[in-house]
């Protein structure tokens, strides 16, 4: 759980709530007259499954069933099967399918969930994160191929990408990657 006095972000639209994913009471105040919601959760451990995550993600979308909220922005990983062909081959056959393999877990299992649901989703897909400043130079899409043997996006670029979604149909119930 994050303390929401560390967080500096200020937007007249932008509603921090504390709460904990884990507890559906704590989400679904969140959730309350909302539209959209973006979900970043991720495990602390890239070694070992992390199911509180998978039941967060359960609890964010039937509370935003019940409350009529319909936009759903989640943050997953390049790795997982279905955009794996996305990788170098480092990526595709080391990477993801053994060095990370309880993290694809645990994002296929969430996808899972989001591909059932009724809510507007868009699944994000980027590679390795990491810290820097937001480019707005990255390229998107279902079908881009990494272009070195570990590629990379930071953290600013992917969350200028996820926040471009709330008002772009063009990935609506796609799982587009995003990388440098």
């Amino acid at each position: 759980m994050r303390d929401p006095t560390t967080f500096d972000s200020k937007h007249p639209n932008l509603k921090v709530v504390q709460g904990d994913v884990a507890d559906y009471a704590s989400v679904e105040r969140a959730v309350q007259n909302q539209d959209a919601a973006l979900c970043a959760l991720g495990s602390s451990s890239p070694l070992k499954r992390d199911p509180t995550l998978i039941a967060g993600v359960r609890h964010i979308i039937e509370a935003m069933e019940n409350a009529g909220a319909q936009r759903f922005i989640y943050l997953s990983f390049l790795g997982v099967r279905d955009g794996r062909n996305q990788m170098s081959f480092f990526g595709k056959y080391i990477v993801a399918p053994l060095v990370l393999r309880s993290v694809v877990a645990d994002h296929e299992a969430k996808e899972r969930l989001i591909k059932g649901s009724r809510l507007q989703w868009t699944i994000v897909r980027p590679p390795r994160l990491i810290n820097g400043q937001r480019t707005g130079a990255y390229r998107s899409g279902e079908r881009i191929a990494a272009n070195s043997i570990i590629p990379t996006i930071s953290r600013a670029d992917v969350a200028d990408f996820m926040l471009k979604q709330l008002a772009d149909d063009t990935y609506l119930h796609r799982a587009p990657g995003v990388m440098n």
